[in-house]
């Protein structure tokens, strides 16, 4: 498994994990810079170092990342970490939750309601007892 990283293909991954569209990422490498120059820059199997340098620094992520990061590797790892039920991994994934997420959803609102009548309680009392001591 000794294939080539495409730098190119990496670029366009990670801007488009940025959100940063193909013109930003131009206007921000300069003036002589385009969207068609981003589109063949992307299509590079390898790209010069300090271009590199440059596209990582404005994409905020390590140069390292965009020359090394391996796409097959990454999808071998999630899948692994998520079909994996053996105890070398420490994790386990429930495919089939025994509860409905609305439910919770439900209880959630009506365990903060109930908390807001006994806080609201509280603070009648609270109110009760100053009144009383105001009195005396």
């Amino acid at each position: 498994m000794n294939e080539k990283i495409h730098h190119g293909r990496n670029i366009k991954r990670f801007r488009e994990m940025m959100g940063i569209k193909q013109e930003a990422l131009a206007f921000e490498l300069g003036s002589d810079w385009s969207q068609k120059k981003i589109s063949l820059l992307e299509q590079k199997e390898e790209v010069e170092e300090e271009l590199l340098r440059q596209v990582a620094e404005i994409l905020n992520v390590p140069a390292e990342a965009i020359k090394k990061f391996d796409e097959e590797s990454a999808v071998n790892i999630i899948s692994n970490t998520f079909t994996t039920h053996d105890s070398a991994t420490g994790f386990v994934y429930n495919q089939n939750p025994n509860f409905n997420p609305i439910d919770k959803v439900v209880q959630l609102f009506e365990e903060k309601v109930a908390l807001m009548e006994r806080l609201l309680e509280s603070e009648r009392e609270k109110v009760e007892l100053l009144k009383k001591m105001l009195e005396k």
